[in-house]
């Protein structure tokens, strides 16, 4: 298959502080591919240095095979989506004025665009003069996802979407990302520390140890090794 996005040998710095070791990992086109780990290991870390935000990082970023360069708005506008952890929505504004935002990067009408997104969210139609912030928790992260979904993405980048919700709003949103992958083509980068819903929708998957990889494989193949079992999946 062929290499949406490559890391080889990445770093990544808080001032003095390191915490990616030489990351490196592929997302092949059209695929989901899932980073474990426990807190603390450099999951979010690993989605800053792609979007080159709030890190200082060493190392090659490959995106469509070439260099990725520039701060958040240049990845943005290459077609690479960052839903961050803490659901990212602006709380001040209304669900549609959200929306909009997220497709700040386009040109032309959004008609297109809206009607694909409420394919997937359908509630929001009627949510959409309701202010964001008034939203339960799992709204916020499916606003966040469509928001995502309004840049036209080649690639999402998606922080533990399962974070602080109940576990059907949490296989909700699974789903709907197994959709957007399996239905628009949109290839999926997501960490994530619930393990076991993370490997039903994902090809493949590294573990993230304190900074570097320690595991990759496709799902099937982490599933069944011993030490994921014991550490992640609980059996």
């Amino acid at each position: 298959m062929t290499a949406l996005l490559e890391l080889d040998g990445v770093e990544a710095r808080y001032g003095d502080l390191q915490v990616l070791r030489g990351v490196s990992l592929q997302v092949d086109e059209g695929q989901i591919v899932s980073v474990l780990g426990a807190n603390g290991a450099g999951k979010t870390t690993t989605l800053r240095a792609i979007s080159n935000v709030q890190v200082k990082r060493a190392g090659t970023i490959r995106f469509r095979g070439k260099p990725l360069r520039g701060g958040p708005e240049a990845v943005a506008r290459l077609g690479i989506a960052h839903v961050p952890d803490g659901r990212g929505t602006f709380a001040e504004l209304s669900v549609w004025e959200n929306l909009r935002l997220g497709a700040y990067t386009q040109r032309g009408g959004l008609k297109d665009d809206f009607k694909r997104v409420l394919s997937y969210f359908p509630w929001l139609e009627d949510r959409r003069a309701q202010q964001a912030g008034t939203l339960s928790g799992g709204e916020q992260q499916m606003l966040a996802l469509a928001r995502a979904f309004m840049q036209r993405p080649r690639l999402m980048l998606l922080d533990e979407p399962s974070l602080g919700l109940a576990p059907l709003i949490t296989a909700e949103i699974f789903r709907i990302i197994k959709d957007l992958n399996e239905q628009e083509g949109v290839t999926v980068l997501v960490v994530e520390q619930n393990a076991n819903i993370a490997l039903q929708v994902a090809h493949h998957a590294y573990v993230l140890e304190v900074g570097a990889i320690a595991l990759a494989g496709t799902s099937d193949e982490l599933r069944k090794d011993e030490n994921v079992r014991r550490s992640y999946l609980g059996y």
